[in-house]
């Protein structure tokens, strides 16, 4: 009855956080207070209690790690000009038909280059949005299009944060889950990438509008240079390269182009790894943000849920919800209860990373009984729990890139890629992949 009672104050308090826009992490707080209470009524003492919230830390150290050198690559390539750069040559190459094309590959190419979901589609997004209105295509079928293009860098980059905590928490290396997850994505990419192609053709750009284009090149110097910092994020990692040295060798690359190409002043680059790219016009209302800074509360986010999994693991209040998943994945299979868990875990807790852990905590003990591997615990969560967060839509990875859009939940049906990639993982495991090692 505690940890039911705990749960509801939990929710309770996370939904008024989502009312009343406050950050997330007065939620999580009043969590861990609730589960630590719990914790100590079912006999273990305060001194337990807090050194299972420590050994849950320990799985966030290079989880938050990564992410403060993320928050670093963010405001680099902003003032390097490696955004605008891709967005000035996506916009160059568009034709009408090749219009809604154009966008989902610029959108995975980028959001794969900087891992992020949220900074693709505040940028790119949002300028292809703009397009998309004033030459009269479908706006839901654009931030459809936007959000299967954003979520494939979110699920798939060796720099994308998700991929940082699911390795974290089930200690896989995160290289090899990168190129597992390519591999597994690909059926589902192609399927999506031949529907768009049906639909651009069907739905033509009747105009593109150029004048952002001098709004940039009036900013930035667009110079082939530009594309160095995000080339080493895509090549360094399939040299095997990892990818804390890849992040750094963007960051040093983005600094040099920012100094040499760009002339920014050493203290404005500075500045704009930490505090954020700032400049002001329209230019700004897109390209500001990013930065050190940007990740904090990201960063706090992952440390309070990887307490709650310490707390769980060492006083065993999920036990009967882990019995119940063991019960059911022995009738219908690992990948089934992962994607019903993953759901509801997205549906109650509306972040991606809390769901994550929480899938985690409830299911990796079906796994290891049933003798899968870590990897495949993974795998199965990258191609549920991970893409599936910006399906339901009141969740954080669905409202706030709409929110940015300027689009609503219309959208979700032309996000093609969310759902097709765990249903055709869950064919291709079924079938053909009976076990990942």
């Amino acid at each position: 009855m505690g940890l039911i009672v705990s749960f509801l104050i939990f929710i309770l308090a996370m939904i008024g956080c989502l009312i009343t826009g406050h950050t997330m992490v007065i939620a999580l707080g009043i969590g861990l207070v609730c589960f630590a209470v719990t914790g100590m009524r079912r006999g273990f003492g305060f001194s337990e209690i807090v050194s299972m919230c420590r050994a849950g830390l320990k799985d966030a150290v290079i989880v938050v790690i990564v992410m403060a050198i993320i928050g670093l690559v963010t405001g680099v390539w902003r003032s390097s000009g490696t955004i605008s750069f891709f967005v000035y040559y996506g916009m160059e190459v568009i034709t009408p038909n090749l219009f809604l094309i154009i966008t989902f590959l610029l959108c995975c190419i980028m959001s794969y280059a900087l891992g992020t979901s949220f900074g693709v589609a505040g940028t790119v997004g949002v300028i292809f949005m703009a397009l998309a209105r004033s030459g009269g295509v479908n706006e839901a079928l654009t931030a459809g299009v936007i959000m299967s293009g954003v979520y494939f860098g979110d699920r798939n980059s060796p720099v994308a944060s998700s991929a940082v905590v699911v390795a974290g928490v089930t200690h896989t290396d995160m290289l090899k889950n990168v190129r597992i997850m390519l591999k597994t994505v690909a059926p589902a990419l192609l399927i999506t990438f031949i529907i768009y192609c049906v639909f651009s053709f069907n739905n033509p750009i009747s105009r593109v509008d150029d004048s952002f284009k001098e709004v940039l090149t009036g900013e930035f110097s667009i110079s082939p240079w530009c594309a160095l910092p995000a080339a080493l994020i895509i090549i360094l990692p399939l040299l095997k390269v990892s990818v804390i040295n890849s992040l750094i060798a963007s960051i040093i690359a983005g600094m040099g182009v920012s100094l040499l190409v760009q002339r920014e002043a050493a203290g404005d680059v500075f500045l704009a790894m930490i505090r954020g790219y700032e400049t002001g016009g329209e230019l700004g209302e897109i390209m500001n943000g990013g930065g050190l800074i940007s990740m904090i509360e990201v960063v706090v986010i992952v440390g309070i849920s990887c307490m709650y999994s310490g707390i769980f693991s060492g006083t065993e209040m999920l036990k009967p919800l882990q019995h119940m998943a063991s019960a059911v994945s022995s009738k219908t299979g690992r990948f089934f209860v992962m994607t019903l868990t993953s759901l509801l875990t997205l549906c109650v807790f509306c972040n991606q990373t809390i769901a994550t852990i929480m899938c985690s905590d409830l299911l990796k003990k079906t796994y290891e009984e049933e003798g899968a591997s870590k990897t495949e615990l993974a795998i199965d969560m990258e191609n549920s729990v991970i893409i599936l967060a910006p399906f339901v839509p009141w969740t954080i990875a669905c409202t706030v890139p709409l929110e940015f859009m300027q689009a609503d939940i219309t959208a979700i049906p032309y996000a093609f890629l969310l759902y097709l990639t765990p249903l055709c993982y869950g064919i291709l495991k079924k079938f053909y992949l009976k076990s990942l090692k």
